[in-house]
């Protein structure tokens, strides 16, 4: 991005709530992102909040799909996550004990992530994981 340009690029993509369609959302995302630093980690956040939308959410089940958007800009990359809903409670932080097979995914988002946002949909749920290009894990300065 030209370093006078202030306007973020965005792309979408709507994959179909199959499980092989999560490595489909990783790679769409690591292409994007090729020459960013911060490709492998949006990589493993766009992974994580895709199997959870197949997992818990209708985005799973027959003629399920989850959304994809993805914001670049000089400033921060922003990864979203569209689910079809289908849950009675919004995507939240779990604390697990050791030997819990499922609910660590969001916590392991927020860690990687400078920032993570939960809102409803239209019907179903928008996690927003925001990565910014000036700081590394925890918002320290790089």
């Amino acid at each position: 991005m030209h370093e006078y340009t202030s306007t973020a690029r965005v792309w979408g993509l709507t994959c179909p709530g199959f499980p092989e369609e999560v490595s489909r959302a990783r790679r769409w995302t690591r292409d994007i992102l090729r020459d960013s630093p911060l490709a492998e980690d949006a990589e493993l956040i766009v992974s994580e909040l895709s199997a959870n939308a197949i997992l818990h959410t209708a985005s799973g089940k027959e003629s399920g799909s989850f959304h994809l958007a993805l914001a670049v800009s000089s400033q921060v990359i922003a990864l979203s996550v569209t689910d079809d809903g289908g849950t009675g409670s919004a995507p939240a932080i779990g604390h697990q004990d050791q030997e819990a097979e499922h609910g660590r995914g969001l916590g392991m988002v927020s860690v990687i992530a400078h920032r993570v946002v939960v809102h409803d949909s239209d019907g179903g749920h928008t996690v927003t994981a925001e990565l910014f290009t000036g700081a590394c894990r925890g918002g320290h300065p790089c």
